[in-house]
């Protein structure tokens, strides 16, 4: 004899439950999988597990005060208790299935196998080290090289790649179910959330599903021709986007930026650890605002404003703990130029080439280029589970 459904041993207090609507998805909770278990007591009283879709959700309290007035508007209900848990990975996958309405997932063409598209994300531990502007003068660098590139700027919440190249109030155009990415002056191609949301100043608090569907969304609904780079601008640190990355793209490299200062560089190395734990190759560390040239006795004199060592501490870190190499590939100079053209559209490599952050990041694009396209040395997103 089958196990009746929560729906069928509790239809009043599923009916309640189903008026209670996930605050960012918009959908009720019992059509998202969120109740795992409702027992309810000799004495009237209730107890409601919900499974959160990712630990920490910012919703939560919003959750549990819905889930609690709804349940207690239920007759003969004398209280109310609600506890939390965390989806496992399948049962996000059916999450995400009942999301695409049944339909299968959209395809990558970045992940198929032939893909000679090198991907490279640009990841950081912390904000604020300038991993958006290394992003964006590395792209216009590599373009000015002969590449053909292409930018997703997957920084969800803090998304300045538009505004970096000067396209902040740009809109893609749309064929069909294809959207085309926004093109620049200097040939490289973007594509980024703050575009696709109404308005410029329009806030995006969003979760797991909603984060890993916008990336699937820049990746594989956007027509972006045959690339050499595509660079991803990641969020800080080792959240959703991160992951999302590592099960969409693990053929991925990944490109760690730092500051020289401990704080910076400690976390700088979770970053790099948390792309090896989605079996993504980290391929080099950048370390932003590097020292100051002496303004009197010229660059040959550096001042270590934020102190010095970050970059090679989390290269020799990374490399000691995978096994292979992973090398400093520059130490980009504070310049007021960088700022000033991050802020004016008009990225340094190209409104001022010889400034020595422009030299500089033109470098690490050289270094970054001399692999060129191919399938020799890309990573098979494979883990061995015994030895022979």
């Amino acid at each position: 004899m089958s196990t009746p459904s929560l729906e069928q041993s509790h239809p009043a207090i599923w009916a309640a439950l189903a008026t209670v609507i996930d605050p960012e998805i918009k959908r009720p909770v019992t059509e998202l999988g969120m109740v795992d278990a409702i027992e309810r007591g000799d004495d009237g009283s209730v107890a409601v597990h919900v499974l959160l879709t990712v630990a920490g959700c910012p919703m939560r309290d919003a959750i549990t005060r819905d889930v609690t007035a709804a349940v207690g508007k239920v007759k003969g209900v004398t209280g109310v208790s609600v506890t939390m848990g965390v989806m496992t990975d399948e049962q996000r996958s059916a999450l995400q299935t009942t999301l695409r309405g049944g339909q299968p997932a959209k395809e990558i063409p970045f992940a198929q196998a032939g893909s000679l598209t090198r991907v490279v994300a640009v990841a950081s531990g912390k904000g604020g080290v300038g991993k958006s502007s290394v992003t964006v003068n590395l792209a216009l660098a590599l373009a000015a090289q002969g590449r053909k590139v292409g930018i997703v700027d997957a920084d969800i919440y803090g998304h300045s790649v538009p505004a970096m190249l000067g396209v902040a109030d740009s809109r893609p155009t749309q064929v069909e179910e294809m959207i085309m990415p926004v093109p620049t002056p200097s040939g490289v191609s973007v594509i980024s959330i703050g575009m696709l949301k109404p308005r410029r100043d329009q806030v995006v608090a969003w979760r797991g599903p909603m984060l890993d569907r916008a990336l699937v969304q820049m990746l594989s609904d956007v027509f972006w021709g045959d690339l050499d780079v595509l660079l991803l601008d990641l969020p800080p640190g080792t959240g959703d986007i991160a992951l999302s990355l590592g099960q969409h793209l693990p053929n991925a490299e990944v490109l760690v930026v730092t500051t020289p200062q401990e704080a910076a560089a400690e976390v700088a190395e979770r970053a790099g650890t948390m792309a090896s734990m989605m079996h993504q190759r980290v391929v080099g560390v950048v370390e932003n605002m590097s020292y100051l040239p002496c303004p009197h006795c010229g660059a040959e004199h550096r001042l270590e404003i934020f102190g010095s060592g970050g970059g090679e501490r989390v290269a020799a870190t990374l490399s000691e703990r995978f096994g292979y190499d992973v090398p400093v590939l520059g130490q980009v100079p504070l310049d007021t130029s960088l700022r000033e053209g991050g802020d004016a559209g008009k990225p340094i490599v190209e409104s001022d080439p010889t400034a020595p952050a422009a030299v500089e990041l033109t470098r690490v694009a050289s270094t970054l280029a001399e692999k060129g396209r191919g399938l020799a040395g890309r990573q098979l997103g494979l883990t061995p589970t015994s030895k022979l």
